[in-house]
């Protein structure tokens, strides 16, 4: 069932967006080289816990996951596409980093990521990271009423394509508010004026993954829950809460 939020709702998750992009920030802050992904989850958990907020992350279980997952924030390194789980492992020189964090405060959540390079960038790394940003944009413009969840896949999709990069396929986006997934499933790809119609008060994750190596398939690695290329190439993935407004959609996930 797809909620739509009130006005009230909307401004008490923009507080919840507010604490998770202090967090990613934190958490980029942070990252370099010889720096672990646990000690950036450690960062995250810090600005959640000053701000009185919880982690819709840690102890999330769905029916796919062998075991609930044990931090605040996925951090999928290079080849990881999400959902990666903050290791012992140290940050090297070049690695592409995509953070993805939640927060969830007064009963509210919001949610978002961030891709960003350590220590000397690969030129291609920043091209495909400038490129899922610029899809992201193109899909949150698409988030008026009027329009339907196809036109935001398509927009998002199209950037992709173009640049000849893939779309891990059935990865996307998704309806958010008191749970940090709802209804409905966003695609990454799709047919314009297709799906479920956007209308005031409907709130949104939306989320682009792009792999460098043009192929859309993706496996799991053993921990079940990190989500690889299937070439080795580089992913990048961002993501932004937003919310549709009858004066056009409102990113809650700002700072």
């Amino acid at each position: 069932m797809v909620e739509l939020k009130t006005d009230a709702a909307v401004e008490a998750m923009r507080e919840a967006g507010r604490v998770v992009a202090r967090a990613l920030a934190a958490v980029e802050g942070a990252a370099a080289v010889g720096v672990t992904l646990r000690e950036l989850d450690e960062v995250a958990r810090a600005v959640l816990a000053d701000a009185g907020a919880r982690s819709p992350f840690l102890g999330y279980r769905p029916s796919y996951a062998p075991i609930p997952f044990p931090a605040v924030i996925c951090a999928s390194v290079n080849d990881a596409v999400v959902h990666g789980i903050p290791s012992r492992d140290r940050l090297r020189d070049g690695d592409l980093v995509s953070i993805d964090c939640g927060a969830l405060l007064d009963g509210w959540a919001a949610d978002a990521a961030v891709s960003f390079t350590v220590g000397t960038p690969r030129p291609a790394d920043l091209a495909l990271i400038d490129t899922t940003r610029r899809a992201l944009d193109a899909g949150i413009a698409a988030a008026v009423p009027g329009n339907r969840v196809g036109d935001i896949a398509h927009a998002i999709g199209a950037v992709a394509r173009e640049a000849g990069y893939g779309v891990p396929a059935d990865l996307g986006g998704h309806g958010i508010g008191r749970r940090m997934h709802e209804d409905p499933h966003v695609p990454n790809r799709g047919r314009p004026g297709r799906g479920f119609p956007l209308r005031p008060g409907l709130v949104l994750a939306l989320e682009p993954m792009f792999t460098a190596g043009g192929r859309d398939g993706y496996h799991t690695a053993d921990d079940g829950w990190t989500l690889h290329t299937v070439d080795g190439s580089r992913a990048a993935h961002v993501e932004h809460t937003v919310a549709v407004t009858a004066d056009g959609p409102r990113v809650l996930t700002l700072p």
